[in-house]
């Protein structure tokens, strides 16, 4: 084989190995990152039959007494948040003083970061969708649970991640304290760059548990690679607001790893692949609780095999 000839195969298939995986809005045809399309060639969880993001569909979901509320700790604590550009989305590093326990989740929890997840140029950005709708922005908190040291860890167990996700609105009057999001995210434009909000509230962004009564709840998988499917999805039927001014701001802030304007930042919705979505119901015996998840798992099983 001509040296040139060899080099050049060499360097496609060190090129194939190592690509980064990117959404739909990095990909060109020359380019070497893998689309969610593709996910699943380099990281093999991501074709699993956990996966999320999914469209819920509110006439098949099932009402579940058994889903009692929240109960938040740390919410209202004035912390330091720093906030840091991965290449792909922006996290918001959370304290271990944050923490989660009650709907339900088998144990306590404790929060890790949190992000959103949008559109761009007025297109919808949310990874969940409602009966088709794809909302403006949606909001990840990400809880561990104890007693895992790390996502790592608790990926090895199916409700090792419980993911508390909130839809946006598009609202007349801007959201109060979301400027402080947005400014934040103006000092991080680049990969790799950090900066901290001082005398943060995570009780300015999102509810009080007394008002987030109502919530979907199925199990699923992180939404970027690997798509580990090791989650308690809890997406909440409260939404949030933000205003015209503030969406479009938002999405102008960041910059992907390869430079491109950070648009379009969620996974297209994935096949139910016989899960069932619960919905609570806000006078729930709560005494039945103990009893979900074990309902949960064993529907979630039995479909899998059914399924192979």
């Amino acid at each position: 084989m001509d040296f040139s000839l060899y080099l050049f195969v060499v360097l496609s298939l060190l090129s194939q190995s190592t690509a980064q995986w990117c959404y739909q809005s990095q990909y060109s045809c020359d380019d070497t990152c893998r689309d969610p399309n593709h996910w699943a060639a380099q990281f093999p969880s991501c074709g699993g039959l956990r996966q999320s993001p999914i469209n819920i569909v509110t006439s098949k979901v099932h009402i579940n007494s058994a889903l009692p509320p929240f109960t938040f700790i740390g919410h209202t604590d004035v912390v330091n948040v720093t906030v840091e550009n991965k290449g792909h989305s922006a996290h918001f590093i959370l304290p271990q003083s944050v923490q989660l326990t009650g709907g339900a989740l088998p144990g306590q929890y404790r929060a890790a970061q949190f992000h959103f997840h949008w559109g761009g140029n007025g297109r919808p950005g949310s990874e969940h969708t409602i009966d088709g709708e794809r909302f403006p922005m949606e909001l990840h908190i990400v809880h561990i649970k104890e007693p895992y040291g790390s996502l790592a860890e608790a990926e090895h167990d199916m409700a090792g991640i419980a993911l508390l996700a909130f839809l946006f609105e598009e609202t007349a009057d801007d959201h109060p304290h979301l400027d402080t999001v947005i400014a934040a995210l103006g000092r991080v434009q680049i990969n790799g760059s950090s900066t901290v909000i001082q005398n943060f509230q995570l009780s300015n962004i999102i509810p009080s548990a007394k008002e987030l009564h109502g919530y979907y709840r199925y199990v699923g998988s992180m939404t970027t690679p690997g798509c580990e499917q090791a989650v308690a999805w809890t997406v909440f039927h409260r939404t949030l607001a933000i205003s015209s001014g503030q969406l479009d701001a938002i999405v102008k802030q960041c910059k992907f790893w390869t430079g491109q304007p950070m648009t379009d930042i969620f996974r297209p919705t994935q096949p139910l692949d016989g899960r069932v979505v619960y919905r609570s119901k806000a006078s729930s015996a709560l005494n039945k609780a103990n009893h979900l998840w074990f309902g949960v798992f064993s529907a979630v099983l039995s479909a899998t095999v059914l399924i192979h």
